[in-house]
């Protein structure tokens, strides 16, 4: 699973606050709305868009609704599950899967750690 950029990761964050599928004119519209100073509120060509859902769908992350004009567009997963895979491909590619999992066991909160007891525990 790839990483996201800055533009497609603010696509997805929308894409994921939301049960609705989205046009492209709706994103841009969203976008637009955001804080000065991040990739939200700037004013973005409805192409440009249109270029960053195409690359999400190649990437497997968002479907097009094809029956519909304009076409609307919907995450195929939640952001729990991509973020998952992400943590799993990391542990994957990793020589010492057991260092690097020390290594973040480490790095979390006492309220992480006792979710963690908590759901390890439960299986």
């Amino acid at each position: 699973m790839a990483t996201l950029g800055e533009l497609e990761r603010t696509v997805m964050d929308l894409l994921w606050g939301t049960q609705e599928a989205m046009t492209a004119n709706a994103l841009r519209d969203a976008l637009a709305l955001a804080p000065e100073g991040t990739t939200e509120g700037k004013e973005l060509a409805v192409t440009t868009v249109l270029t960053v859902l195409s690359r999400l769908e190649k990437k497997g992350l968002v479907e097009r609704e094809r029956d519909t004009r304009p076409h609307r567009y919907r995450a195929v997963t939640s952001r729990e599950d991509h973020t998952a895979e992400l943590m799993h491909e990391v542990l994957v590619t990793a020589p010492d899967r057991e260092a690097v999992l020390a290594r973040f066991i480490g790095s979390v909160s006492e309220s992480e750690a006792r979710t963690l007891r908590r759901l390890l525990g439960s299986s």
